[in-house]
């Protein structure tokens, strides 16, 4: 047995809702499913300069560059679960691990090459387990790492966010917690989960003007361009309203006076 100390990008990857998906379609069916999922996310990995550590219901995987591990979630994100009809989660951390490479003998009969081992890997986990659907989250130690810095396969229109402050279960410290995506639905700070208490932050992320689509940019003018027509109609009537109902008349001189 090999144990050397290292500091890596730990990425935790599941598949919600892998158990009914599995019930409901059979040990045979989901098996083949699974893997075709699992090809292509091991596409992703040598894309990425990923290396597989395990696999259960998603993947545990380290990399040695956080770019490279940020990239890999936003690719899969983009792709794979459009084509597997699963949606997935995926926590990213930079920390120290013991890298353990395990003696031939004990993987031949069914232990891991290489296995991890310390808090970096629980708070990886800890923080893919506040994940929304579709999300890809980050600790402040991964985004201190790739803060400012983006590469040709940053998909465009990425952006970072700041979504909150969280107790992880086991964890002494509170942990700051980052977004990262190109949908405004990927950005939105998620609620506390069995394993997090959020602990305060920000209630909704919004667009910002140059990241707005058509659908957006809709949905902020309707109620201005009401609230001004609105106005303006009642600009409109007031001389009507004014001149019908006298009541009107003394109580607007009423609030001029006043502010006067």
């Amino acid at each position: 047995m090999n144990i050397k100390e290292r500091r890596l990008a730990i990425v935790l990857l599941d598949l919600i809702g892998s158990t009914a998906f599995v019930q409901r379609a059979g040990a045979v069916k989901a098996a083949r499913w699974l893997q075709y999922h699992d090809r292509l996310t091991r596409s992703l990995m040598h894309r990425f300069k990923g290396r597989e550590i395990d696999r259960s219901d998603g993947f545990l995987l380290s990399f040695e560059e956080t770019i490279d591990a940020v990239n890999f979630a936003l690719h899969y994100q983009l792709t794979i679960p459009q084509k597997i009809r699963l949606n997935t989660r995926i926590g990213v951390h930079v920390g120290m691990v013991a890298e353990v490479k395990q003696h031939e003998l004990d993987v031949m009969v069914g232990a891991k090459p290489v296995e991890l081992e310390g808090i970096a890997k629980n708070i990886a986990a800890r923080t893919m387990s506040v994940c929304q659907a579709g999300q890809v989250l980050l600790t402040q130690e991964a985004f201190t790492e790739i803060k400012g810095k983006t590469n040709s396969f940053t998909p465009r229109g990425t952006r970072y966010v700041m979504v909150g402050l969280y107790q992880f279960k086991g964890v002494s410290e509170p942990q700051v917690i980052y977004a990262v995506g190109i949908s405004i639905e990927s950005l939105q700070p998620p609620p506390s989960s069995e394993k997090a208490k959020r602990l305060g932050g920000p209630k909704k992320v919004r667009s910002r003007a140059r990241d707005r689509k058509v659908k957006e940019w809709i949905m902020w003018i309707l109620p201005r361009w009401a609230l001004i027509n609105m106005i303006y109609i009642i600009s409109l009537l007031m001389p009507y309203l004014m001149h019908k109902y006298p009541i009107l008349n003394q109580i607007v001189r009423w609030l001029l006076g006043r502010e006067e």
